[in-house]
């Protein structure tokens, strides 16, 4: 199952961290002594790593069956956990399977029985009643944001799954959110609750109201972004139809950006977040999906385009910016004669008047087709970079390595020349293909 095996100092040198925060030592100990455990924390704490650790510690590298299953409310939540897992190196085999994409791919992947199984609950059911796989050493239930698997109609699959784990004596129920009901089904008899939820911390978020003298909202957002300059930020709306509204103004007025959102094709929200998250676009248009769950940088601001309808929405929101150690600000637009909700209070107003200049479009996105399955590695593209694309070190942005393709952030300025260069090359034994994402 596991060719080299690590601790956790070895763990946490590959993921170049120095040191847990307190949430996180706190939750290894509780975790790893305690049967059922509540972690509540809010989002961008290290939860993930935080019942990682203590999980791959107790599995056994001699087991060739799934011992620990994860289940997650989203595709995004899901493939953020899988990442995290294998950049760990923990030496044991992970998956994640959800819904979006070929249950081909599923079958495939976990032919190879993984230590670790990530999965979106109807994805998961689906496999548990087709017996994929044995179920008999599963003994670690992990439910991650546990209120959202609630809040979007995830509880008769569920309570299906748990059903079927007889042999579960350790379960871990996260949460960024206060007051979470827990059905019987989960059995989370006499839980230990970890609350970080009211920790102080070093985050600083600030709130500024945009005001709106006329009904030109779009117009009133772009001169937002603009007096923003080249600063990384969410714009959230409430529907599709909105993100829509704001993308189509946007491509007019030359502001790069990516689009988030549930009615989105699976693939496409991938794409999505890969530019966002390696700087091709700095501007996010989103709909709550995208307040928390997903792999994303740090965030300069979020702007509240369209409302949040609830406190929870708000502060999820909110949680995207001023997170540990940073500063950020979250601007809501309000029209001059409605009123906001009573949960956003001291909100100071600013003054768009002044611009700063944004500069050009620094990065793009190359499209490789070739990943994991082909045994091609992060080294082996960037040095199909340096040796065949002559470029420096400088010029090589982030790289994102899937299973059956890989993408490269490059100068926008040097794009089309690496394309030339690298188009039907052999990476490792594979003929490659090479485009503009």
């Amino acid at each position: 199952m596991a060719n080299s095996i690590k601790e956790q100092k070895d763990i946490l040198k590959k993921l170049n961290i120095n040191a847990l925060n307190p949430m996180q030592e706190k939750a290894i100990s509780v975790i790893s002594e305690t049967t059922n455990t509540i972690l509540l924390s809010p989002t961008g704490t290290g939860k993930t790593l935080a019942f990682l650790l203590p999980i791959i510690k107790i599995l056994d590298s001699k087991c060739s069956d799934i011992q620990a299953l994860i289940l997650v409310p989203s595709r995004e939540l899901a493939i953020q956990i899988e990442q995290v897992a294998r950049n760990m190196g923990s030496g044991f085999k992970v998956n994640a399977v959800y819904g979006g994409r070929p249950m081909s791919k599923d079958k495939i992947e976990i032919k190879h029985v993984p230590a670790i199984l990530i999965g979106t609950p109807g994805r998961i059911a689906d496999h548990f009643s087709n017996d994929r796989f044995s179920k008999k050493n599963i003994k670690t239930l992990i439910l991650d944001e546990f209120d959202k698997s609630l809040e979007v109609g995830f509880e008769l699959e569920m309570m299906e799954i748990i059903n079927q784990l007889p042999h579960v004596n350790k379960r871990v129920l996260t949460s960024a959110t206060h007051n979470i009901e827990i059905p019987g089904f989960v059995r989370l008899n006499n839980p230990t609750t970890v609350n970080y939820l009211k920790e102080k911390t070093g985050s600083s978020l600030e709130i500024k109201t945009v005001r709106l003298s006329n009904n030109n909202k779009l117009q009133a957002l772009l001169d937002l972004i603009e007096y923003l300059g080249d600063q990384t930020g969410i714009v959230f709306c409430n529907v599709r139809e909105s993100i829509d509204q704001v993308s189509r103004f946007l491509d007019k007025n030359n502001i790069n950006h990516s689009c988030f959102s549930g009615g989105m094709e699976q693939k496409d929200r991938e794409r999505s977040l890969i530019k966002f998250r390696n700087g091709t676009n700095q501007i996010l248009i989103a709909t709550d999906l995208a307040s928390r769950g997903i792999d994303i940088p740090e965030l300069k601001f979020i702007i509240h385009y369209e409302m949040s309808r609830t406190l929870e929405e708000f502060t999820h929101r909110n949680g995207r910016v001023g997170r540990i150690d940073a500063k950020g600000t979250a601007y809501v637009m309000k029209f001059e004669n409605k009123d906001l909700p009573e949960f956003v209070n001291n909100a100071k107003v600013v003054n768009i008047s002044k611009k700063s200049v944004r500069k050009p479009q620094f990065w793009e996105t190359l499209f490789i087709s070739g990943g994991r399955k082909d045994k091609i590695s992060k080294g082996d593209i960037a040095g199909l970079f340096f040796k065949q694309g002559k470029i420096t070190k400088d010029q090589l942005g982030t790289i994102e390595l899937k299973q059956d393709c890989a993408f490269v952030a490059v100068p926008k300025s040097i794009a089309d020349e690496l394309i030339d260069k690298l188009n039907n090359t052999r990476l490792k034994k594979k003929k490659v293909r090479v485009r503009i994402l």
